[in-house]
């Protein structure tokens, strides 16, 4: 039986709660304030069971005892979100540059998949797509 979860819980590290609350909010997101103390750590809704927790830097080393990376030279992880339209990958990804989020990269068309991405006030990369299944099916088929 392959191994499976009821939850994701994705821990990313940030400078300031406060900014990072008021991004994300700006984006349309919602934070889980049972699990969320705006002094160490925010518990940022992505979905039904899908979780981002956004600590800062002095609570992320409480579960790690590795060096917190520079995401101004590394790449830490990539969060990929799926949305319901090309308009609305544009929408989200124009939205977070205009929060001060910075371009990652062009928009990218893969013909069955639309992808766009951007860094977040913390420089943690999230990328943007929406995958059109029949265009998918299709092209495999071909």
């Amino acid at each position: 039986m392959a191994l499976t979860s009821t939850y994701i819980f994705v821990n990313l590290h940030v400078k300031d709660i406060k900014k990072t609350m008021a991004f994300f909010t700006g984006l349309g997101f919602e934070f889980n304030m049972q699990f969320t103390d705006e002094e160490k750590a925010a518990c940022l809704v992505i979905g039904d069971n899908k979780y981002a927790m956004l600590h800062t830097e002095e609570s992320f080393m409480t579960y790690s005892k590795k060096q917190i990376v520079d995401t101004d030279t590394y790449a830490q992880v990539m969060v990929a979100l799926s949305a319901e339209s090309r308009e609305k990958v544009d929408e989200i990804v124009n939205k977070a540059i205009s929060l001060g989020g910075k371009w990652f990269t062009d928009p990218q068309d893969h013909g069955f998949m639309y992808q766009w991405g951007f860094q977040d006030l913390d420089g943690h990369i999230w990328e943007i797509a929406y995958m059109d299944m029949n265009a998918f099916e299709e092209q495999a088929q071909a």
